[in-house]
């Protein structure tokens, strides 16, 4: 079932200079690249993006990590495009992702994690809207 996805290659990502490596990845699983664009966004992106978690307490510190550099969002496509990336990304904290996962070969860390995809239909469906409304 071919699939939309929204990827967001995260500021520590940008600033060790990986994006060309965390697409070359996506690219080399067959996945294609529908949208794409730098952007530093501001805290009300932020949380327009992370609407569920903004009351949790670990938020705050994401929202600074977040919105302190640019990052690169982009729309993928393919077959089951929400889980094959969220299957190269790896776990969420990268000292516990599996090697050959992005976050496995590319973090030590469970906050600065590189990447971050949908992880389901519906979430896929308010973020692609949300960074690409003209999709």
């Amino acid at each position: 079932m071919t699939q939309r996805t929204l990827v967001l290659i995260k500021p520590d990502a940008v600033r060790r200079g990986l994006v060309g490596s965390v697409l070359t990845r996506f690219e080399a699983k067959g996945l294609s690249i529908v949208a794409m664009e730098q952007r530093h966004i501001d805290a009300a992106q932020a949380d327009a993006h992370y609407a569920e978690h903004v009351e949790r307490d670990f938020y705050p510190p994401l929202r600074d990590f977040v919105t302190s550099g640019p990052m690169v969002a982009l729309v993928l496509e393919g077959d089951e495009a929400i889980e094959v990336v969220r299957g190269l990304n790896g776990a969420t904290d990268g000292r516990k992702a599996a090697p050959g996962t992005i976050r496995g070969d590319l973090s030590l860390s469970n906050r600065e994690n590189l990447v971050h995809g949908s992880d389901s239909p519906e979430s896929a469906k308010r973020e692609i809207a949300l960074w690409f409304p003209n999709l």
